[in-house]
């Protein structure tokens, strides 16, 4: 939607492309911030809801109104876009799943977390007086979503062919947002108590109100306790050119010594086909199995198992091979 759709929008009362209705998403802002206590009052009108978060110039809609609400900001707003991957190892070779989406900023937010909730890979631990695995997520969700959060708020939207990319590899995970730090911020700052100069102070206001962020210049520092709290390691700030990315690393582990009472069928099955020693190839795995899997749904469970520690692999593409790293791992 453009801009001046949307200013035509707010001017004629229309509600179907901007959503403005009692039940949409400037309202639901609004009755966040009331609740949060960040806003005095809530209100029933969309276009006064707009007004109550600083989205309107006078009567106008500002373009933060597009990033913020709008439900279909193409064609003018190509770079309110989406990339994610899940890729098979550590490199970009090969991919197990990818999405390209567009949408405002909270639609986004959501469905990054919808995908990364699906694919981080997962670790099992056991501790004292407990006979079950603990699983876990190998990367820290509260740190993930403030990373996100963070990105989506303080992108440079001025990049016309800009994105955010989340990348999740076996080794790490990636939040890349186009952009360098404005105003002379430097990387190794972001650890460090800085001030807040948002890039986009009216998103920013708007992220605030719905009490996702707090505008002290605390967004990276709580990144780095959430991933200490884990007991993860800090992650990484980095330019790479010209975006800021955000790496997060796992903590170390034990693979779990007895998984696979907690594993699908499928991928149990394929543990069990490898335990004569050799070094298959997937497409000879997916001969054993019935009923013979897609291939992408094979690569999944191969990248499952080889983060959980219980297989390893060499090459890439249909040239790699894998086999049981211990066979003493397994305990049917």
């Amino acid at each position: 939607m453009t801009l001046d759709g949307l200013r035509a929008l707010v001017a004629e009362g229309e509600s179907e492309r901007l959503e403005l209705k009692k039940t949409t998403a400037e309202l639901r802002a609004v009755r966040d911030a009331h609740t949060a206590g960040r806003l005095e009052s809530a209100v029933m009108n969309p276009v006064e809801a707009l007004r109550k978060l600083n989205l309107l110039e006078g009567d106008q809609p500002n373009q933060a109104a597009v990033v913020a609400f709008a439900k279909d900001p193409l064609p003018d707003y190509p770079q309110c876009v989406l990339r994610m991957a899940r890729f098979l190892g550590v490199t970009k070779s090969e991919f197990l799943d990818q999405r390209h989406l567009t949408g405002n900023a909270f639609v986004l937010l959501n469905e990054a977390e919808l995908f990364l909730r699906r694919h981080l890979p997962v670790r099992g631990r056991f501790e004292s007086g407990r006979m079950e695995r603990i699983d876990e997520p190998l990367f820290p969700p509260l740190a993930l979503r403030e990373a996100l959060v963070s990105a989506l708020c303080h992108r440079d939207y001025a990049i016309y062919g800009g994105a955010i990319y989340v990348a999740v590899y076996d080794d790490r995970v990636e939040i890349i947002s186009s952009g360098a730090l404005p105003f002379g911020l430097t990387v190794d700052e972001l650890k460090r108590e800085h001030q807040s100069r948002p890039r986009n102070p009216y998103l920013a206001e708007v992220f605030y109100r719905r009490g996702l962020i707090e505008l002290w210049g605390r967004g990276t520092l709580k990144i780095v306790e959430l991933c200490r709290l884990a007991g993860h390691p800090e992650p990484e700030f980095g330019l790479q050119a010209g975006d800021l990315v955000v790496r997060f690393l796992p903590s170390g582990y034990s693979p779990p010594l007895r998984a696979s009472h907690d594993l699908t069928e499928r991928q149990r099955r394929i543990l069990s086909i490898m335990r004569d020693g050799r070094r298959w190839m997937s497409r000879e795995i997916a001969s054993q199995l019935t009923p013979r899997p897609a291939s992408p749904t094979l690569r999944e469970d191969l990248a499952m198992l080889r983060s959980l520690g219980l297989v390893e692999s060499s090459g890439r593409g249909r040239g790699a091979r894998w086999w049981l790293k211990s066979v003493g791992n397994i305990m049917e």
